[in-house]
């Protein structure tokens, strides 16, 4: 009893690191765009939200005890969010990664955790997701006392979103017309269109997805930028409301990042980038009253300084992305 009371003396200190991030308007010349600066949250990005939600929830309903170890797959931000949350916890964390995961996150997991296992062979759809969740079931069977957080279908993960991320943009921005979301778990589009939609009705909800990926029916392909996009369809998708879909280029997401900030002064990644510019792609004309658009920066762009912002890496993407369009791949 005494151990379980600490855990939650210990989720009072991890609950000190969730806070309210800014938004920000941009300037835009066909609409007004506001910003969510996701990247203040204090362990670095938006999935601090669900990370620490779901192990507050898994404490109190005593899923998870001082002896537990905490097992997930994740490419990067979500995996780095349990690992310092479980240390606040004295939790043992596992975490299941794959080649595409960034240097700068396998290096911070490396620090944190006694243990990281990568896995190395692509999945029948070209990725590495169903690998590496073939491998928490092996490490589940293996190690007595552990839970699996499961980003993918776990109902608190859409919740932490739900209570916390689309009540703050509520407040900071009353009146909307459009939220645009990336779609990876799909934790944060169920859990902000669903809140957005109950308190603002009208507000059209656009799910932003990247081509590779199988959530929206598309053909699978092998994709290099994480953060956004899956190769399963996530189970929490089907309590998501949404209004229109948008589907972009690895290419497009390269160029959002770089014009978020040359334009913008706004370094992050790229899933914000893949969402930055499926909105400039989708009002592509000029309106009599200009649209009120929102989205997330989601993380900074330290983590792709190796891919998306190095010139040689985005030069040789972008070629490849040319020729399977002469190829006549993109149809």
């Amino acid at each position: 009893m005494g151990a379980s009371i600490q855990l939650v003396e210990r989720l009072r200190c991890a609950e000190r690191i969730i806070r309210e991030t800014p938004v920000v308007e941009l300037g835009d010349d066909r609409v007004v765009l506001f910003a969510k600066l996701e990247f203040h949250n204090g362990i670095g990005s938006i999935k601090d939200r669900p990370a620490y939600w779901i192990l507050k929830r898994a404490v109190e309903g005593g899923k998870v005890g001082p002896e537990t170890t905490v097992i997930e797959s994740s490419s990067g931000n979500f995996a780095c969010a349990l690992a310092a949350f479980c240390r606040i916890l004295g939790l043992a964390f596992i975490p299941v990664i794959d080649p595409n995961v960034s240097p700068l996150y396998e290096s911070m997991l490396r620090a944190q955790c006694a243990r990281v296992v990568k896995v190395e062979e692509r999945d029948e759809t070209g990725g590495y997701l169903r690998t590496r969740l073939s491998m928490v079931q092996r490490l589940l069977q293996e190690i007595d006392d552990s839970y699996w957080p499961n980003q993918y279908s776990n109902p608190d993960g859409m919740d932490a979103h739900f209570q916390l991320t689309a009540a703050e943009i509520a407040r900071a921005v009353p009146r909307l017309d459009y939220v645009f979301l990336g779609v990876s778990s799909a934790a944060t589009l169920a859990g902000v269109s669903r809140r957005i939609k109950e308190e603002h009705p009208p507000v059209k909800i656009v799910a932003v997805d990247v081509e590779g990926s199988v959530i929206f029916g598309q053909k699978p392909r092998k994709r290099w930028i994480s953060g956004i996009g899956s190769s399963i369809c996530p189970p929490l998708l089907q309590h998501a409301i949404i209004d229109d879909i948008v589907i972009v280029r690895e290419a497009d997401t390269i160029s959002g990042c770089r014009e978020l900030l040359y334009r913008h002064g706004l370094f992050v990644g790229g899933s914000t980038g893949t969402v930055y510019r499926a909105i400039q792609n989708y009002f592509c004309r000029s309106f009599t009253v200009r649209p009120r658009v929102l989205f997330l920066c989601c993380d900074r762009g330290t983590a792709y300084l190796h891919n998306v912002f190095d010139d040689a890496w985005a030069a040789s993407r972008n070629q490849e992305e040319d020729a399977a369009i002469t190829a006549g791949i993109h149809g």
